[in-house]
């Protein structure tokens, strides 16, 4: 009989990314046969897996069907699953996963929009969110009043922030003119928190609205409204999962009705890139 990492079959039951399982076993939230678990712990398929008092049935952890949708986050919503303010959260809108629970690739926050992927595997949420993938992460940017020459160069070249050194690998002008507010693409490969906001305003820059429009090889679909969802098809979610380096885990069986609207609507898929 077979035995895996605990962290890793909880990550499959899609409870979390392999690195909150690891924290989550640390904190003692973590039961295995009715004992505390530990780090390096390895389980099998008869193992009785708790946490939180709560057991993980054997149908969680079995290697499933691997999904992935793409929602268009609008500003106003938080990306966690409580607030202690009561605030609105994405995870209302969503569809119900065939198993586990959907996990968020990364973040956006309040005052940010735009493409964010969720999938029910927690190896593939925390592999495409990992900074040792340098998945690119596009996103609209909206600047309110001029800039000034030389800015562009410095935030190509990299800024000091108070977390490190940080820069765009492109920023491109998406309307001619000197228009009060001007439209840029903008691309970075670190999930650093609001770091796009951050390094505009490093140049005393305001942005006065962002939007992601890309994440890795997926395109937000040009159809889908704010507040609406799309599953991402099996070749999709391959083509993601090949390059973090994980085995396909969706069925080309699977294909037949990957791509239903959820009651929110769905448009067209995304381009790969």
């Amino acid at each position: 009989m077979t035995s895996e990492k605990l962290q890793k079959v909880l990550a499959r039951a899609g409870i979390g990314s392999r690195r909150e399982m690891e924290r989550q076993i640390d904190d003692g939230r973590v039961e295995v046969n009715g004992h505390r678990a530990t780090l390096g712990d390895r389980v099998d398929d008869q193992a009785r897996i708790r946490v939180d008092g709560r057991l993980v049935g054997a149908a969680a952890r079995s290697p499933g069907e691997r999904e992935v949708i793409a929602y268009h986050k609008p500003t106003g919503e938080l990306v966690t699953r409580h607030d202690p303010e009561g605030r609105k959260t994405i995870f209302p809108r969503l569809p119900r996963p065939k198993s586990g629970r959907w996990l968020s690739v990364g973040r956006l926050d309040i005052n940010s929009s735009g493409l964010l992927l969720l999938t029910t595997d927690g190896d593939l949420a925390n592999r495409l969110a990992h900074p040792s993938y340098e998945m690119a992460r596009d996103y609209a940017v909206r600047i309110y009043g001029p800039v000034e020459e030389g800015v562009y160069q410095r935030l190509l070249d990299g800024v000091m922030l108070d977390d490190g050194k940080a820069a765009f690998e492109s920023i491109k002008a998406l309307d001619p003119g000197e228009q009060a507010n001007r439209w840029y693409r903008v691309r970075v490969r670190e999930g650093k928190n609001r770091l796009v906001r951050r390094l505009w305003e490093s140049q005393g820059v305001q942005v006065s609205r962002l939007i992601r429009v890309q994440y890795g090889p997926y395109e937000m679909p040009p159809r889908l409204r704010e507040g609406q969802y799309q599953s991402l098809t099996p070749g999709e979610i391959r083509d993601l999962a090949n390059r973090v380096g994980l085995a396909d885990a969706t069925p080309e069986t699977s294909a037949a009705g990957t791509r239903k609207p959820g009651t929110r609507g769905s448009g067209p898929r995304g381009r790969r890139r």
